[in-house]
């Protein structure tokens, strides 16, 4: 049973929620989101509360009820509330820089990265150090933040590169010499 598609999805009061030939249009606040819904599922929007119903009983529509259930959640809150997702840069010399809808990072290679912020996301730079991404779609966010993580992923000896604001670095011992 999946018991997260069973939860009823409650829908703030100045949120405008439209579902016509299996497309789910979602307007609020911070702009509008727009996501197909599978045909093994179906949604109900009644008395300010949407509910996701499988049209058959299977093992496959019992996941998909939860995924679009949480699809259409995830959507709901960006649209009202945004999503944010925070970077470090660690290292000596590392740093960032905001230049319109770039984000240059100089972390250890000869040349500046330069990395090119999908549309609908944004970014500031605080203390040359810390990269913050904001945005209405919470996959969206996950990718660029993923895509700049992989420019210098953390290394387990120094702790250098981009890491995750909330990741935790295991650092190994380095090498020891006996004579």
């Amino acid at each position: 049973m999946s018991r997260v598609g069973k939860k009823p999805i409650p829908i703030p009061d100045k949120t405008k929620i439209t579902y016509a030939d299996r497309l789910l249009t979602v307007e609020g606040g911070k702009g509008k989101l727009c996501q197909s819904i599978h045909p093994a599922v179906d949604l109900n929007i009644e008395d300010g509360v949407m509910n996701v119903t499988m049209l058959t009983e299977s093992r496959t529509n019992r996941a998909l009820q939860g995924l679009t259930r949480s699809l259409v959640a995830n959507m709901i809150t960006g649209v009202n509330q945004g999503f944010e997702r925070k970077l470090e840069i660690n290292g000596i010399g590392y740093r960032a820089e905001l230049s319109g809808k770039q984000i240059i990072l100089n972390v250890g290679y000869s040349n500046p990265v330069a990395f090119d912020l999908p549309e609908g996301i944004s970014a500031t730079v605080e203390k040359n150090n810390n990269i913050n991404l904001f945005g209405i779609d919470k996959q969206l966010v996950g990718l660029a933040a993923a895509a700049i993580r992989r420019i210098r992923p953390p290394e387990p000896y120094k702790g250098k590169g981009i890491k995750y604001a909330e990741e935790h670095i295991r650092r190994k011992a380095g090498k020891t010499g006996t004579k």
